[in-house]
């Protein structure tokens, strides 16, 4: 074996010293990455005092203002919403599948990465070969007929990467790595946004349960005071039957209410990793406001959001793809070597004499291939354009995100204070005809028609409430949740 460690040695010190000369000096061939431009503006068009006042709620972020980083559900006030989203991340099977896809990502580099390094394999063999007596090299009938064979080789092979294609490749895998990391936070994030907007769907459920059961009761008791009525001649028996028909039909919108809770429960049960049927949540109606959250800046947003820093990753990975494809077109050189030791007989096989080595370079180039390198470049070419393209309208689907939910949360702020309005109208409207109905100035048609823009009034006013807290969740969302590009892990 002090052979084959001699025959390293004096590789490492003499044979290979030049190749590893050009192999530190060799250039890496293909284009320079440079991060690309997105169309960009100062600020968010419903920033802009042009658009409206500015008041806190939109205020520029100022460092350390930023989303919470991690659990930024916790920004709504609702121990129950914390508890089902912290068992996303270890439950969800679509996590786990893009947890998965990471991992095979991570392997990748450490495949690739082995190129850098020499391979050495061995491949011992034992024979007994038995000659021919008839062969024109026969033995003579002394000698013995038959001769054993017994190798034991160690070979090396070492491509040198004066081009920079294992390098890219390297590179390559790595910012794949990335990007799927990226994946995996974007699908994170997704998916507690989703669980976010269903439970806010379940608890605006509730509110609307809430509000029709307190309806059927009031008009139950206006169903007993027309009977009432009735019976004592005051009334005539439309108002009853209007009366039970007003009742009838709310109590339907009642029990339809729970068929939407029901499945937005079971949502929730599937997004945390349960089956349905093993989960339940308590009724409990809205009963908090949309919290306040601040935007920052659209350039800041590209750091933000993850989905944008995979695109981004992913146009660095097919620059590398263009290297690579460039590195084709020149020479590929080798080192290869070889050491062991020969023998007829096992028992004399690592003797001196019996040792054997040989070493050389070996250079190949491709002189003909009828174009399929100049292929493989501009299909190169055309996966790195399109990567640029999707990056570019990543961001510009983000900003549009940013500005729709903004928007949103504005318009409905001040939506919530017109139909806060309206309920306090509808609500004086309906004791108004009640009280003339009573009095026998009106009929119960107007009563019957102020309930119904009454209870309008209020389940629009539950359903103003529930789509504040969607816009907020959905914001936060596109804001990246609290990510940040530092979160990438480095490799």
């Amino acid at each position: 074996m002090r052979y084959f460690f001699t025959l390293m040695r004096f590789i490492s010190n003499g044979t290979i010293i030049l190749p590893l000369v050009f192999l530190l000096a060799g250039c890496t061939v293909g284009p320079k990455y440079i991060k690309p431009t997105v169309p960009m503006t100062a600020t968010y068009k419903e920033e802009t005092p042009s658009s409206f006042k500015e008041s806190d709620q939109w205020r520029p972020a100022r460092p350390g203002d930023q989303i919470s980083r991690g659990n930024w559900w916790e920004i709504f006030g609702d121990q129950e919403l914390n508890k089902l989203e912290e068992q996303v991340a270890g439950s969800n099977q679509t996590l786990k599948v893009a947890e998965a896809r990471f991992r095979e990502a991570r392997a990748a580099i450490r495949f690739h990465r082995a190129s850098q390094f020499p391979t050495i394999s061995t491949a011992p063999s034992a024979s007994y070969v038995k000659s021919s007596d008839f062969s024109p090299n026969s033995p003579s009938k002394i000698q013995e007929a038959s001769t054993g064979d017994f190798v034991l080789p160690f070979d090396l092979s070492y491509e040198l990467d004066l081009w920079g294609r294992v390098r890219r490749s390297v590179a390559a895998a790595r910012e794949e790595t990335q990007a799927t990391a990226a994946d995996y936070e974007t699908a994170k994030l997704s998916l507690e946004a989703e669980l976010a907007l269903d439970y806010f769907e379940l608890r605006s459920a509730d509110a609307q349960k809430q509000l029709l059961d307190d309806t059927v009761k009031a008009y139950t008791d206006n169903v007993q005071l027309t009977l009432n009525r009735f019976n004592r001649g005051v009334a005539p028996k439309a108002d009853l039957a209007q009366a039970q028909t007003q009742l009838d039909t709310t109590r339907v919108q009642d029990t339809d209410v729970t068929v939407q809770r029901a499945q937005f429960e079971h949502a929730i049960a599937i997004l945390i990793g349960k089956p349905p049927a093993e989960f339940s949540l308590a009724t409990a109606p809205l009963n908090y406001q949309p919290p306040s959250t601040p935007i920052g800046l659209p350039s800041e947003l590209l750091q933000r959001r993850p989905d944008i820093a995979a695109a981004e990753r992913r146009v660095a990975e097919a620059n590398q793809q263009i290297g690579i494809a460039r590195a084709a077109y020149f020479p590929t050189v080798s080192l290869g070597a070889t050491a062991g030791f020969e023998s007829t007989h096992i028992a004399n096989l690592l003797n001196g004499p019996n040792a054997l080595w040989a070493v050389g370079p070996a250079l190949a180039e491709t002189l003909f291939d009828a174009g399929r390198r100049r292929a493989t470049s501009e299909s190169a070419r055309a996966n790195y354009d399109a990567t640029v393209a999707t990056y570019r309208q990543t961001s510009l689907t983000a900003f549009q995100e940013v500005e729709d939910n903004v928007a949103a949360l504005r318009i409905l702020e001040n939506e919530t204070q017109q139909q806060e309005q309206a309920v306090a109208s509808s609500q004086e409207s309906l004791q108004l005809f009640t009280n003339r109905y009573k009095g026998g100035v009106d009929t119960y048609l107007q009563v019957i028609t102020a309930q119904t823009i009454e209870l309008a009034n209020e389940r629009n006013a539950i359903d103003i409430l529930r789509r504040r807290l969607d816009a907020s969740v959905l914001l936060v969302k596109a804001l990246g949740g609290g990510w940040d590009i530092s979160n990438l892990p480095q490799f």
